[in-house]
């Protein structure tokens, strides 16, 4: 596949996330956006559960990976980043993985969620180290060097929006942690479309 597919499968990543959420949200009365959590859409016992993990984790965190994938193709270019990829990568896969374990929320100590943790806070810690990973090899490309900026200001706003779940709304700030990620991916994504490289070896030494 060339850099358009892959930057179409990011967008469409974001595109199965929101669509699939404000879906499912929307035929639970009892779901409340300030206060509770995206993984209740697909916690054990919770109505059409099997809808959520299936479309809104396992197939978007699969996208994700695949997303990257193409997208270290384009950054790579100069033999930098492998780590980055693995992370990011990785991240896409614990997503899927979080659906594969569905959380309890009714019993915090059972194994799928603390399983299901395990993918959530791996995920977005694999997303944060990924972006950190990738400076010296976007600084390394004359095209994605100007994105080093925009790619981290995002990573840190997703930081500090961990900071938000708290209060009286804690599933707010984990919404906009959301947000952010997927404002990363398309981004990334944009920048991955306009990529019109016919070799990415041109930029090897």
């Amino acid at each position: 596949m060339n850099n358009k597919n892959y930057a179409l499968i990011g967008w469409l990543s974001c595109s199965v996330f929101w669509c699939s959420y404000f879906l499912m949200s929307s035929i639970r009365p009892d779901y409340f956006h300030r206060n509770k959590a995206v993984s209740e859409l697909g916690s054990v016992g919770a109505p059409n559960a099997i809808f959520w993990n299936i479309i809104g984790f396992i197939l978007v965190g699969l996208l994700i990976a695949l997303f990257s994938a193409g997208l270290h193709k384009s950054i790579s270019a100069s033999g930098k980043g492998r780590l980055a990829s693995y992370l990011l990568i990785g991240s896409g896969l614990l997503w899927a993985f979080t659906g594969v374990f569905p959380g309890d929320f009714e019993d915090r100590d059972s194994l799928t969620m603390i399983l299901h943790t395990v993918g959530s806070l791996g995920g977005g810690l694999f997303f944060i180290t990924a972006v950190f990973s990738y400076i010296p090899a976007m600084r390394a490309s004359a095209y994605w060097s100007s994105s080093v900026l925009p790619s981290v200001s995002i990573a840190v706003l997703f930081i500090l929006s961990g900071f938000l779940r708290s209060g009286t709304a804690p599933a707010l700030g984990q919404k906009i942690g959301f947000l952010l990620f997927f404002i990363w991916i398309s981004f990334m994504a944009f920048k991955l479309y306009k990529d019109e490289r016919a070799a990415p070896s041109l930029e090897r030494e």
